[in-house]
């Protein structure tokens, strides 16, 4: 067919030109619908479980208690003594522990030895006369047994075994001040020492937490606040009777042995 007159025929290459770019056109909206399609399907699919978190290590050791811990622990098992004895004009004084529900206390046989009478300051400020109820001098060792307790007693824990170089906590009435409490550590064991009046004392824990007399009978706790031995001597090569870096106590086992056992119940 021909043109009409005065229009030029269209050229050729516009038509396939045309065709071309449609083409181009449907290959870039395929390629973009594909693309939405993945996206869409990546959002949409289950995500992976998260993995699960692994245990961290804990320390399987129990904290050991610092030295404020275990004197506010034992100071209510401690008590003081004042021991009055006849001919020697005036009163002795020492400390003890309170070792079972019954109230026996355990202290050093020297402290109350002849004694007229003996009288146990509590923790709680109760005071009670008290008697001896089982002694054994070769172990420096008495048991008292108070007439009455306060309304709220506290025994001491007891322990067990020690070894050179385990520390040591100390609590005593030394020098006349009241549950004083000192640190050290074991300095030796199965030691011998001298008694006061000239008796002789074996098996022995030594240690270098300061005592001095008043020290005599008080406890000697290991690091856990338990209780492992009784005070009874301090060495010293001069007459001052003053601490210079050697105590010695009882191992409690030995100590409860030589004061019977702890001892009947007290009246009430």
């Amino acid at each position: 067919m021909s043109a009409p007159d005065g229009a030029a025929p269209a050229p050729a290459t516009q038509a396939r030109g045309g065709r071309r770019a449609v083409r181009i056109g449907s290959a870039v909206l395929v390629l973009v619908l594909v693309a939405v399609a993945f996206y869409f399907w990546g959002t949409s699919s289950p995500s992976r479980p998260p993995t699960a978190a692994r245990p961290s290590a804990s320390p399987s050791a129990s904290r050991t208690p610092t030295t404020a811990e275990i004197y506010t622990t034992v100071a209510p098992s401690v008590v003081s003594i004042d021991a009055v004895e006849p001919g020697k004009g005036g009163e002795f004084t020492g400390t003890g522990i309170v070792v079972n529900a019954n109230g026996t206390v355990l202290t050093a046989l020297h402290v109350v030895k002849g004694a007229s009478r003996i009288r146990i300051t509590f923790a709680d400020g109760t005071v009670s006369d008290a008697t001896i109820v089982a002694d054994d001098p070769t172990m420096d060792i008495a048991a008292l047994g108070p007439a009455t307790l306060p309304s709220i007693l506290v025994p001491a824990v007891l322990g067990g075994k020690l070894e050179v170089g385990d520390n040591v906590v100390a609590i005593g009435d030394q020098l006349g001040l009241t549950r004083s409490t000192t640190t050290g550590v074991v300095s030796g064991l199965d030691r011998g020492a001298k008694t006061p009046d000239g008796g002789s004392l074996s098996g022995l824990i030594q240690f270098d937490a300061a005592v001095n007399p008043g020290s005599s009978g008080g406890p000697l706790l290991d690091a856990k606040g338990e209780t492992v031995g009784i005070v009874v001597a301090l060495a010293n090569p001069t007459d001052a009777r003053t601490f210079i870096g050697i105590g010695f106590a009882v191992p409690i086992g030995a100590a409860l042995a030589a004061g019977g056992g702890g001892g009947p119940a007290p009246q009430q």
